[in-house]
């Protein structure tokens, strides 16, 4: 089987390893996804996450069977946030083609020439413009005026944000000026300046806030708040340069359309240019290279489009992205400087990160001091040592990372980095964990001191009280770190507790009497953790920490089991039967559970310290059971059914999606307990399955008839 980082060469793999991989890869970059588009806190660099996409898109062109029904090639961002309404894009908000070479731009025009029958000598204009590294966003105009705004989402819907936009300044509320449509939707990108990013890390390093790694990140936190007024203090800006949905166009050309913006006062970026062949297009891309680091705001690359809308129309898409338009990034912005000390993070899953302490240098306009070094073998295979002189990258302006070291001056007495073995927090052996199946050990060195260990006990509180948990106001990183020290909340049935342990503590020991603290302050603490004594199934789940368990799993399991009571229960089976049990495969089939998540909820439940913790939880809150938003009286009502093959009316998601609302249980494999399967063309295995069990197959078209659909 192909690593998880898998470098083995395509043409060398074989049809099993590819298949595999491209499973690993469509859940890896779903994972990257979630955290780049909806978490606004990406864990990879632009460059690296492109790296993902461009071995998935090789290996599915040379094994075009496999391609998946949940492939990257076919998807945009992430689903939208439910705390957010969604909005369903009219024209669908689509991403761009990559190019990261001047052939590849060659490349570019070649294809289009081609599509479009045009001999080499024919004009063929093409708009050069920054690509502004911030959120995409859409903004609806009706008879001129601002009624509705949205961010891309998955780019089928995203979140209604309207609220939030309004309170942007740049941004007008009504459009001025000649041949304004009595419809149009206008696209661009908000962000953030680097002036005002600094002023506003400033802001939030004073308030003991959250400090943003970025100004994408900043500019996306900012948009997607669910208080606007918090959105109104955040000095975000704009830049429009598309549209989606247009009662008609004032103009013929890419170029048009966008002159015309700037006279309805939408802002433009003044650097946009028509070029008219390969070369202009080129020192364009490079000029604006050069002078990147003075613009004042992020760029990942520069964008070229097609000119005349006519021919747009004609080329038209492909995939995920538009045929007369391609991005051409920026190779990532590298400099040396000295490495000090290799510090060791304990995480809240006990896993030892290696974070390398650097002499400050700037790169990309950036002042950085501190990059990650990954794991441990990262730091053998390049041979790191401290006092070296490293070649730091800080690749999509994004995450920095040691890239290499400069051999020829390496310190006399520098000596090979020698990983802990035990956790430095608290003293227990720290282990890399060995895969069953493959025989390998883990990346990554964890400590097995669990809930003892002091920084994981922290980290886990931090994450049990963060906005996609219980997110209980007034009670941040911050405040856990302080009463963690003071041994106040030592363990989530702690927090709920804490009022009334409060009562009965001398005086001058109470909470209301310590520095930064007063009366007002702690009633509304005290009044944020009541608030939060009922929460939703899913954001339990997701509280409790368990290892490759995310918000979008957590879902999926609420989803699934409904109850708390019906988890305990299931995952309760799970462990006493074990891996082979009709428990176990019960979890397994969940879609979207795989086994490494059984794994993880086997081995948190099996631990008695964790249940201990989940029963003293329980009898100080109330989790609420997963409301689904669905009919009560369907055909499907409770039915388990399984999609396999290729649909042709709509996509395996809509099926899904009409599915689950009709109150059907969609899962992903075919079992005794399977109601219907519906099979598309070209079903494999599970239609097989199927009929040795004697399960009902229904056709695309008995399915719909069955549901109410067909027709």
């Amino acid at each position: 089987m192909t690593g998880k980082n898998s470098t083995k060469q395509i043409e060398d793999l074989s049809a099993a390893e590819a298949k595999r991989e491209l499973q690993h890869l469509a859940r890896e970059i779903k994972r990257h996804d979630d955290l780049y588009y909806a978490e606004d806190q990406p864990e990879i660099s632009d460059a690296d996450y492109d790296a993902l996409r461009l071995r998935n898109a090789a290996i599915e062109a040379r094994f075009p069977d496999f391609v998946r029904a949940d492939s990257p090639t076919n998807r945009v961002g992430t689903a939208p946030v439910e705390a957010f309404g969604k909005v369903r894009h009219a024209v669908p908000m689509l991403s761009l083609g990559n190019a990261f070479a001047d052939e590849d731009v060659s490349e570019f025009l070649q294809r289009v020439r081609r599509f479009l029958g045009l001999a080499g000598e024919a004009p063929l204009d093409v708009t050069a413009e920054p690509k502004i590294d911030g959120l995409s966003i859409s903004i609806t105009y009706e008879d001129g005026n601002l009624v509705q705004a949205a961010t891309r989402g998955d780019g089928e819907e995203g979140e209604k944000v309207t609220a939030n936009v309004r309170t942007i300044k740049e941004i007008p509320h009504r459009l001025k000026g000649r041949r304004v449509p009595d419809l149009i939707e206008v696209r661009g990108e908000i962000y953030l300046g680097h002036a005002d990013f600094q002023r506003l890390n400033a802001e939030q390093a004073a308030a003991g806030a959250k400090i943003f790694a970025n100004p994408r990140n900043a500019a996306a936190g900012s948009l997607r708040q669910l208080d606007a007024s918090i959105t109104a203090k955040r000095p975000l800006r704009f830049f429009g340069y598309a549209w989606g949905t247009a009662s008609s166009l004032p103009a013929e050309t890419q170029d048009g359309v966008v002159q015309a913006f700037a006279g309805w006062g939408i802002p433009t970026n003044p650097l946009m240019k028509i070029c008219r062949n390969v070369e202009e297009i080129l020192a364009y891309y490079h000029e604006i290279g050069l002078n990147r680091a003075s613009l004042g705001y992020d760029i990942d690359g520069v964008v070229y489009k097609v000119n005349r809308l006519d021919l747009q129309e004609r080329l038209g898409f492909v995939s995920r992205a538009p045929r007369w338009a391609i991005a051409h990034k920026f190779p990532p912005q590298e400099a040396t400087t000295r490495l000090n000390d290799i510090d060791i993070q304990v995480g809240r899953t006990g896993a030892l990160t290696p974070t390398a302490r650097l002499e400050p240098v700037t790169v990309g306009g950036v002042v950085v001091s501190n990059a990650t070094l990954h794991n441990e073998d990262e730091i053998q295979r390049k041979d790191i040592r401290i006092g070296d002189l490293v070649t730091l990258r800080r690749a999509g302006d994004v995450i920095p990372q040691i890239v290499g070291v400069v051999l020829e001056k390496r310190p006399d007495d520098a000596k090979p980095y020698k990983f802990p073995h035990r956790c430095p927090a608290c003293g227990s052996h720290a282990v890399r964990e060995v895969d069953e199946k493959t025989g390998r050990a883990d990346v990554v060195r964890r400590c097995t001191g669990g809930l003892i260990c002091p920084a994981q006990a922290k980290e886990r509180l931090k994450h049990f009280v963060s906005r996609n948990a219980f997110d209980i106001e007034g009670l941040g990183e911050k405040q856990i770190e302080l009463f963690f020290e003071e041994g106040r909340i030592m363990k989530p049935a702690d927090i709920f507790t804490l009022q009334a342990r409060e009562a009965r503590k001398p005086a001058d020991d109470q909470l209301v009497n310590k520095k930064g603290f007063g009366t007002k302050s702690v009633e509304k603490l005290f009044n944020a953790i009541e608030a939060r004594r009922k929460i939703s199934l899913d954001r339990f789940i997701f509280a409790l920490g368990i290892r490759h368990i995310g918000e979008t799993t957590a879902r999926d399991l609420a989803k699934a089991l409904g109850t708390i009571d019906e988890f305990k229960r299931a995952v309760g089976a799970a462990v006493k039967g074990g891996r082979g049990s009709e428990a176990y495969a019960d979890l397994d089939n969940i879609e979207g559970i795989g086994e490494t998540v059984v794994d993880a909820l086997i081995d948190f439940y099996g631990e008695p310290h964790n249940r201990e913790v989940l029963h003293d939880l329980l009898d100080l809150v109330e989790v609420q059971p997963f409301v689904h938003t669905r009919v009560t009286s369907s055909p499907i009502v409770d039915k388990v059914v399984v999609f396999t093959g290729t649909l042709e009316k709509m996509s395996r998601g809509e099926a899904k999606a009409l599915a689950e609302r009709l109150g059907a249980k969609v899962t992903g494999s075919v079992s005794a307990k399977t109601d219907y399967v519906v099979a598309g063309s070209d079903a494999g295995s599970k239609l097989t399955k199927a009929r040795e069990l004697g399960v009902s197959v229904l056709t695309e078209e008995e399915w719909l008839a069955l549901v109410g659909q067909a027709g």
